[in-house]
């Protein structure tokens, strides 16, 4: 048995008794998250072709990029016999087996987000609406709310109480961690509403204005109407527009407000400043601290959440980790010196998240270990 046999048989020796160390745990763990196939699968043409990948993750082999570009591996013709002795020890091994089986099983368990929300009415009374039948669900004041079968909540009104309410009733649809939900207001007026995110608002608007409170991340197709505007109120700012189309990402968490127009108008208010800002379809404001600014952005980037896809470009990891976090409903934890590491890439968001991880881990800069629902992230 050649030396490099003899470490591999250590390593997972090692590892069946816990004591990895952080980077041969990573080495092991990537060494499944990038393969699909079920181990006993894997023949001997599978494990050549997979040399290069693993190879190319050994810290020892690969220096650090400051950033994160996907690039071909290219292994060393010596790392045939340790990468192929990783495999059948993988495939023969009945021990290590297990492990991969329970990394498996905790990884299985962590699914892509969906249609999930909570509606609180105005009596303080709740409804899942993931869990809520399909049809009627409340009527207030003369006013209808519908779950189709889609997956929408729908606000329906009269003419006569179009014309002549003045209810100021409010509800607040919220949606989990893992969760997203499409709300149609009385006006007509459609709402999207990202993870860990919450809406109030009125169930009827007044003949002055329409005004929401958002929370979190919302993408707004308003209903034009020259008599009233349409406000959105967020911690640090407000956004008045007539009829438009715009996104606006309001996570605490984030420690930014971002403001995003597709079409129309809007004007963008700060709470605590004296500043205001109008923008034009392609610009975005952005409100860090008590920074303030305008850009021209890719807009379907802004809005990609919404169309079911991850979209970075040049992103903070740390940043991306947060999205992950809310989606999947996991707990994250990324130090520090890897927070500010970049990456680019398209990711489908109805992935698993062993898929959507493997797309950053292919670039051999970043690895993640799994506990449960904690994911730590290591260089």
């Amino acid at each position: 048995m050649s030396i490099e046999n003899k470490d591999a048989i250590a390593l997972l020796k090692k590892y069946k008794e816990g004591n990895c160390s952080p980077e041969e745990l990573a080495m092991l763990e990537t060494w499944y998250l990038n393969y699909e196939e079920e181990t006993s699968d894997l023949d001997l043409a599978g494990l050549k072709a997979a040399k290069s990948a693993v190879w190319a993750r050994l810290p020892i082999h690969t220096p650090q990029p400051k950033k994160l570009k996907v690039w071909p591996a290219i292994a060393a013709a010596a790392s045939i016999v340790l990468v192929l002795g990783l495999g059948v020890l993988f495939i023969k091994n009945q021990r290590a087996s297990n492990a991969i089986a329970r990394l498996k099983q905790e990884e299985a368990s962590i699914r892509p987000g969906g249609p999930k929300a909570m509606l609180t009415l105005a009596d303080g009374s709740k409804i899942s609406l993931d869990e809520a039948a399909n049809g009627k669900l409340a009527s207030q004041a003369g006013i209808t709310i519908t779950k189709t079968k889609d997956g929408q909540l729908v606000y329906t009104m009269s003419p006569s109480n179009a014309a002549t309410s003045t209810v100021r009733t409010y509800n607040t649809i919220s949606t989990p961690k893992g969760g997203q939900y499409q709300i149609n207001l009385p006006d007509g007026t459609k709402v999207w509403l990202n993870a860990a995110s919450s809406l109030k608002y009125p169930i009827a608007f007044g003949d002055q204005e329409r005004k929401v409170e958002l929370t979190g991340e919302g993408y707004f197709e308003v209903s034009p109407d020259k008599e009233r505007p349409f406000k959105v109120n967020t911690a640090r700012q407000m956004v008045s527009v007539l009829g438009t189309h715009f996104n606006i990402s309001s996570y605490e968490e984030d420690g930014f407000v971002k403001t995003t127009l597709l079409e129309g108008k809007v004007k963008v208010q700060l709470n605590d400043l004296d500043v205001s800002a109008v923008l034009s379809p392609g610009e975005q404001s952005v409100l860090k601290e008590r920074t303030f600014n305008v850009q021209k952005v890719d807009v379907e980037e802004a809005i990609a959440w919404k169309n079911n896809t991850f979209v970075f470009h040049n992103e903070e990891l740390g940043d991306i980790m947060r999205e992950i976090s809310r989606w999947y409903d996991v707990e994250v934890i990324c130090p520090d010196e890897m927070a500010k590491v970049t990456f680019s890439g398209t990711i489908s968001r109805s992935k698993n998240i062993k898929q959507t991880l493997r797309t950053m881990v292919l670039t051999g800069t970043v690895h993640f270990k799994f506990e449960g629902r904690r994911i730590t992230v290591m260089p």
